[in-house]
This record gives structure tokens, sequence and C-alpha cells, in this order.
């Protein structure tokens, strides 16, 4: 739909330039992958048996890639909604400040959260939580051309990859009547990140050597490091600043069990199995008991992110085009500016030689950027995020009985009968008001709607544009 030129004069790369990283520029559903995995799932999507016993007996290696890919894109578009768009917004947008909630609305056969009030000079925030992605639009003014901004995280670049990204995009600008050329397109900011099991490896904050190259506007020097962690050890080294250059390295295990990102165990075990990965390091990410064990499964992720100041400033990073030309480029160049290294005993620290984590997440990166796309079926995910969801509900409800029948005098043997006292009080609650408690049902369903797999309410990505 959109032409893209290379870059005059610029060796064309090993790609699909129209969307590398993804190699398709329509919207479809992902691969799926349940009918191939070595043993059956059940309808949650997880695994139903595991994997034999003599895969236990193994040692996996030191250090094995478990996913690589984008992890979060955001761009700008040079355009404005329509007028009837606008004006269908606005009442929508009324009716959310009203029940001062996010509220459902439908945009040409599309469900979106429309937020109840606007942000940075936006007048309305629309969330989609099919493609995990943001969408912030401005009132159309002639003055202010910059009128649509869109970011979509991680859970959608993994299961789908850049080339569904781009095409998302392109879908959704059609539907909101928007038409554009490749120059109206303005990416601020993208990452991409390397997942590597390596339960032995320690982050030592010392051993990141960076280059100071004062003449260059990308400059980093040692005061831009921080480093977090707990309990004495390291969780994480941040290099550098937004909207520049910014390497981060961190124990993605403990964000992902810390913010409830349990469909990550999913994704990696599913990258290994259709990479043909070590059969030990797939037994470590599907056994419960073994992932509860930090020591055996630890994840560190390394991550390259990429602000709208050096995409621009530095690398003239605009377009679709620039970035499929450049990106690479750009990587490489980030990998000798940081480097994570083994200290020699030698003063100069230039001459200290890579860390072997660093250099097989930089292989990673240089390799893979003409091809990343994951092909994981989103769906099975999705049901982990929902099953972990109602377990967070059920423990909240548990606790809150449990509470109410301490403030009534209970005692521990009689919370089963007044667990019972308790249901037949809340049936006859919601028989008081009928209405209401139906409106809270249905404010519910749609607050979730996006959590649920998407044969429960029709694969929407498969209309395209």
């Amino acid at each position: 739909m959109h032409s893209n030129n290379d870059t005059q004069g610029r060796t064309s790369r090993p790609q699909n330039k129209s969307c590398p990283a993804g190699g398709t520029n329509t919207i479809q559903k992902a691969k799926s992958v349940s009918a191939n995995r070595p043993k059956p799932r059940d309808k949650s999507g997880m695994i139903t048996t595991c994997h034999s016993r003599n895969t236990s007996k193994g040692k996996p290696p030191e250090y094995t890639v478990v996913h690589r890919g984008f992890d979060t894109l955001a761009l700008s578009v040079k355009r404005s909604i329509s007028l009837e768009v606008f004006e269908m917004l606005i009442k929508d947008k009324a009716a959310a400040k009203a029940e001062r909630r996010d509220t459902l609305i439908t945009l040409d056969g599309w469900q979106f959260h429309l937020k109840p009030h606007g942000g940075k000079g936006y007048e309305f925030i629309l969330s989609d939580g099919e493609a995990h992605a943001t969408w912030a639009l401005k009132k159309p003014s002639a003055k202010d051309p910059w009128g649509v901004r869109v970011s979509i995280g991680s859970f959608y670049l993994a299961t789908a990859g850049l080339g569904k990204a781009r095409a998302y995009i392109d879908a959704t600008l059609e539907r909101l009547g928007i038409r554009y050329v490749p120059t109206d397109i303005s990416i601020a900011r993208i990452d991409y990140c390397v997942d590597i099991l390596a339960p032995q490896f320690t982050l030592i904050p010392e051993h990141f050597v960076m280059h100071a190259r004062t003449k260059r506007k990308d400059h980093i020097a040692t005061s831009d490091q921080q480093v977090d962690g707990i309990s004495g050890r390291v969780q994480t080294v941040t290099i550098g600043k937004t909207p520049g250059r910014q390497i981060v390295t961190y124990d993605k295990r403990a964000e992902i069990i810390t913010h409830h990102k349990t469909y990550w165990w999913d994704l990696w075990y599913d990258t290994l199995r259709r990479e043909g990965g070590d059969p030990y390091a797939m037994y470590i990410l599907y056994r419960d008991e073994i992932r509860a064990d930090a020591a055996q499964s630890r994840v560190w992720r390394i991550e390259m992110r990429a602000g709208k100041d050096l995409l621009k400033d530095r690398w003239n990073i605009r377009t679709w085009a620039d970035l499929f030309t450049r990106y690479g480029d750009l990587i490489r160049e980030a990998f000798e500016v940081v480097r994570y290294t083994i200290p020699n005993g030698g003063k100069n620290r230039a001459r200290w030689p890579n860390h072997p984590i660093w250099e097989i997440a930089q292989a990673e990166m240089n390799a893979e950027m003409f091809e990343m796309r994951e092909g994981s079926d989103p769906n099975p995910l999705k049901q982990i995020q929902r099953d972990e969801k109602v377990r967070q509900l059920e423990q909240l409800i548990l606790g809150t009985t449990i509470s109410h029948a301490a403030l009534n005098g209970k005692t521990y043997e009689q919370l089963p009968e007044y667990f019972k006292q308790v249901g037949t009080l809340l049936d006859a609650r919601i028989k008081t008001d009928p209405e209401r408690y139906a409106k809270q049902l249905a404010h519910a369903n749609d607050k979730y709607v996006f959590v649920r797999s998407t044969t429960e309410k029709g694969d929407r990505a498969e209309g395209g544009a």
C-alpha cells in the first residue's frame, strides 16, 4: 500500500524492504504451534504431559537463547482523524467521563477502550488490548499536523513480529479514515531484546565498559549507569538515557514474576521447541518446581532501547524505510559503544574482552535483523494471562472473606459454613438491584474483553485493512 525508497547509494540489506523482521505486511493470525508441540495441550493452552524423565538427567548449556525480538515500538503520524471520527469520539468520551471509567467502543468493527481523559496534548487515548497498543489522537488542526501517536508493547511484538505490527498500524489508520505517505511516519522509539537462560550468570556493574566519545552526540559516560537490586544482588544495570541510547541488562525472570507476566514461560518454551533448542533447557522452562528455583531458571534480558534523539539525530532514522535500512548498523554500533566484559587484570579497560553473554546477545541481534518473527500462537498466552488474573481475584476474594469472618468473630473451624453464608448473602444482595449488578457485570465484561481468547469473541485480526 505504501512504497519505500532505499537510501541513495546504499547497498540493500538481505531483507524484505517492506517489512523485515516479520515476513508479512498483512494482518493474519499468527501460525498455530499447538499441533507441533511434543505433547498435547489442555484448554488453558498448557502442556498436559511432561518430558521424559531421562531429560532431567541432562545439563543445559551455560547460556541458552530463549527469545529475541522487538519489544516496544512507538511512532507518530503526520495526519489527523476526520471530523466525523472526532465527533463520534467526543460523544463516547463524554459517556466515559460520566461513568468515570474506560469505556468499550467500536470503530469500523474494531473494539477499543476509550479513556475518559486525554493527555500530553492528545484529546483521545484509546487502548487496543488485542494488539496491546495505545493510540493517542489529537483534535484535527491545520496548525498541528502530527495528530496521531501509537505505541505497541512487548506481547504483540513477541507473538506477531514487526511486520505484522506495521500491517496492524496501517489497517487501523485506514479504519480511522487516515491515508498517509511514507514520509508522514516518524519513529520515536524502538526496542530490541535478547533473553538468555543463564542461571549461573552474575551481573557485576563494574564489568561494563563505556567508550566516552565527547565529540559525538551519543556520548555515554560512567555517570550514565544506574544499578538496581535487592539483598545485595544486582538485578538491573541501565546504561544511557532516553530519548537517546539506553542499554538495559536485567533479571527478566524476576520481572515476570513481580508483574505476573507468566505467559513468558510458555513463550520461551515455544521458542526453543520451534528452533530445536536444548532439551534440558526446555525441561527447565516447563517444570513448575524448577522454574520456582531461580538458581536453575534465571533468565537475563539484554535490551537495546533507541529513542528519538538517537534515531533522528545520530542515524537519520525517521521512516519505515530508514529503519529497515539502518537499524542493523545502529545495533552493531551500540554494542561497540557499551560492552560487558571479563576483566583481565589490565589497566586499560578498553582491552578487556567481551563476556560470552554479551557476545551471544550481540550475535543474535546482528544476525536477526532481517527475520525476527516469533510466530507463537497468542491464544494460549492469553489464556495464561486470564488464568493469572482469575488467580489474583480468587486470592482477593479469599482474603477479604476471611477478614469479614474475623470481624464477625468466626473461628477457623467455622469458615466452611461461613463461606456458604456469605454466598447466600451475596445472592440476596444482587437480587435487591438486578439492573445495577447486571450493569456492573457488563462493565467487567468490557474491561476484560481482550484477555479472553480470540475464539471466544471472534478473531478481529483476520479482517485486515
